[in-house]
This record gives structure tokens, C-alpha cells and sequence, in this order.
């Protein structure tokens, strides 16, 4: 679990059922790493996964493609 170079940082919320929050402490715990690093580390990799999956990178095409149209329909009227 190797995550990204710190970069600029946003603050996001994270509410995680019980039984997952004590998972995740203890094996942060273990890894002697914060759990805000261990989640940090996670995401990165369910990132990583995520873009080298086919299925996933269509769904990514077909919903870039319907933004864009919706998008362009969003321009300004040319005046003239």
C-alpha cells in the first residue's frame, strides 16, 4: 500500500460503521501509521484499481461524453 506524494489537501468527512473503524485502527496500530494515512493508502489503491479496470473506463467514456452534450447545450446564445 504505497500511497501518492502529499499534494494540497482538502478536508473530506468519513463516517464508518463501528466494527470497520476498529478494523481499520487496529491495523493502522499495527502498520505503526496514522489511520487518516492507512484510509489515505486505501483509496489510493481502490483508485488504482478502479482505472485499470475495462468495464470501468467505458462507464468513464460514456459518462464524459453525455456531460460534454449536456454541457454544450449549456452555451451562451450567440449574439449578432
Amino acid at each position: 500500500m504505497t500511497p501518492p506524494p502529499r499534494e494540497e489537501s482538502r478536508v473530506m468527512s468519513l463516517r464508518l460503521g463501528a466494527k470497520l473503524a476498529d478494523q481499520i485502527s487496529a491495523v493502522a496500530r499495527t502498520d505503526e501509521t496514522a489511520v487518516a494515512e492507512a484510509i489515505r493508502a486505501a483509496i489510493h489503491d481502490y483508485i488504482v484499481a478502479r482505472v485499470a479496470d475495462p468495464e470501468f473506463l467505458d462507464r468513464r467514456k460514456r459518462r464524459m461524453e453525455e456531460d460534454l452534450r449536456i454541457l454544450e447545450g449549456l452555451r451562451r446564445p450567440e449574439t449578432g
